[in-house]
């Protein structure tokens, strides 16, 4: 049974599994004998041997598989075994038993069952690994899908109608979808599924696959603002190229039993967030204000993480199995490798501007690793193959960005490279509201408390560290907390329940206030019209009017 799959976390998904049971091929019982933990052994004559065994699905969300009287959500690595010696055979699957009014959706191998005929549905996939990459779901749903650029795409929602707007969701993934295929000038694929849940409650994030991706977005976000959908939509339609198909070496092949070191995430998904932001501007759905401030954004986070001091972005990728552990997760000790992943792409885009006068870009980059490594069925050897792909397009080293950036801690001198596009940054000290603590969220969890200040309303309270804050308020609470409660103002009384081992409470806090650096890009003095058009071709991703291709 493997013992991790989509999350970068060993979650040991052999504790969900009861009652295993084996009959060889004339139904005689056969001997199981558990030899490791997350290893059976069979003893049975040659020939047919039937396994059974019963499985605990209650993990809701993109990275779990969870079943109850309205739906069921299935990541197959969670869910069944495999043989190490027949894990590159071909697999065929059926699901049995499902009421009559449900229909099914997958991601790439059993397609779609209208409802009534679930059980007919049998899939084939060429191996267990192409079976993990295609989720399943089952229920009753909300369907569109759209025909563009000679792909069809496939939206299945499954939540409550009265939340989203189904035709404006088509419109949003139009656009993303045009976006991308036409900055990478490639579409490896016939059909893509975008498959959605938007619970009333706690609910984020995505998981990318090959021939789709499987999202959750709480519905209170959704009704108040469809950027946060775009946003994460862009991040995991861009990954069928990098992760899926231009893929780091050192995640080949899959071990699902054992923790896959790597140094490539900052460029796998940090960089995928760079280039996700930029076709939300390149399909008009953010402007240049919008994608300005979230970079700010961004150089904010970083530039609050004492741990940037010590911890490499490469350090941060190999350190992703202990994002699980609240404390890791905190400022003092980590960085998060998608953060300043995503602002070494756009630093190492600005740089391959600036060297080839805005004839090369980032997307040139990206366009050469799926020539060389995804069309040849390679994969890239980690950080210096993406050092590689920047000297190849632009015949100029990239050893010092590389040795000073990714693999070293090396404060990163912002104004040198966005003085290309006529920017600076800007810091200024703002007065925010705090409830004396710091929470930290694993996905799919509740926000965690991980740090409480001293002489805080919350250590008079008794809040502890490990404390999960379930609600505010009344409302479900989610990882958004921490920047929910600083937008309000110093001295308003909020409502928590909390719950740790002990039980549960509920404590009354009043906010106090803290003042905190907050960085800002804004015009350099004296812009001239030439940084102004490379800012403009940088953030849509395209070469300056006029430059040679």
């Amino acid at each position: 049974m493997p013992a991790w799959n989509a999350l970068y976390q060993i979650r040991n998904f052999a504790a969900n599994v009861e009652d295993v049971q084996a009959r060889d091929a004339s139904g005689a019982e056969a001997m199981v004998r558990k030899t490791k933990t997350s290893e059976w052994e069979i003893t049975a004559p040659p020939g047919c041997v039937v396994i059974s065994y019963d499985v605990h699905v209650d993990a809701p969300g993109p990275f779990g598989s969870a079943l109850d009287t309205d739906h069921g959500f299935f990541n197959w690595a969670m869910v069944l075994m495999y043989s190490p010696a027949l894990r590159s055979q071909p697999v065929s699957i059926r699901l049995l038993d499902t009421p009559t009014t449900w229909e099914m959706r997958d991601l790439h191998i059993l397609g779609a069952a209208a409802p009534g005929k679930v059980d007919q549905v049998v899939g084939i996939a060429r191996n267990y690994d192409e079976l993990t990459d295609s989720p399943v779901a089952v229920g009753t749903f909300q369907q569109s899908g759209f025909k563009q650029d000679g792909a069809t795409y496939h939206i299945v929602v499954d939540g409550n109608p009265a939340d989203w707007d189904l035709p404006q969701l088509d419109k949003t993934l139009a656009a993303i979808t045009h976006a991308a295929v036409d900055w990478m000038q490639d579409r490896p694929y016939d059909e893509y599924t975008f498959l959605y849940h938007f619970p009333r409650g706690p609910g984020g994030g995505g998981m990318e696959h090959a021939y789709g991706t499987a999202i959750e977005l709480s519905a209170d976000v959704l009704r108040a603002n469809l950027l946060p959908l775009a946003r994460v939509s862009a991040h995991e339609f861009f990954h069928l190229w990098n992760v899926k198909r231009i893929r780091p070496q050192s995640l080949e092949p899959i071990d699902y039993q054992h923790e896959m070191d790597t140094r490539a995430l900052w460029f796998s998904e940090g960089v995928t967030s760079t280039v996700g932001d930029m076709l939300l501007a390149r399909s008009g759905l953010i402007d240049e204000s919008q994608y300005l401030r979230a970079v700010s954004e961004e150089i904010t986070e970083l530039q609050r993480r004492p741990a940037r001091d010590w911890q490499s972005v490469e350090q941060s990728s190999l350190d992703a199995w202990f994002e699980g552990i609240a404390f890791y997760r905190s400022r003092q000790r980590s960085i998060s490798y998608y953060n300043k992943g995503e602002l070494l792409g756009i630093l190492l885009d600005l740089r391959i501007r600036q060297l080839t006068n805005d004839s090369k870009s980032l997307r040139d980059l990206f366009q050469w690793m799926n020539l060389h490594y995804a069309k040849e069925h390679r994969y890239f050897p980690d950080s210096a193959g993406v050092e590689e792909a920047a000297e190849a397009v632009t015949g100029q080293s990239f050893a010092a960005f590389f040795r000073d950036y990714v693999a070293g801690v090396k404060e990163l001198p912002y104004d040198e490279f966005f003085q290309f596009a006529g920017l600076h940054v800007v810091v200024n000290t703002t007065e925010f509201a705090t409830a004396g603590f710091t929470t930290s969220t694993n996905l799919g969890a509740q926000p965690e408390v991980v740090q409480i200040d001293p002489n805080s309303d919350a250590q008079r309270q008794g809040v502890r560290v490990g404390d999960r804050v379930t609600a505010i308020n009344g409302r479900p609470a989610d990882a958004q907390l921490d920047e929910e409660l600083s937008r309000l103002p110093p001295g308003t009384t909020v409502r928590l329940q909390l719950e740790n081992r002990r039980g549960k409470r509920e404590v009354e806090l009043r906010l106090g206030s803290r003042q905190e650096e907050v960085y800002e890009l804004q015009d350099i003095a004296n812009l001239t019209s030439e940084q102004r058009k490379h800012r403009t071709a940088w953030i849509h991703g395209d070469d300056e009017p006029g430059s040679a291709r």
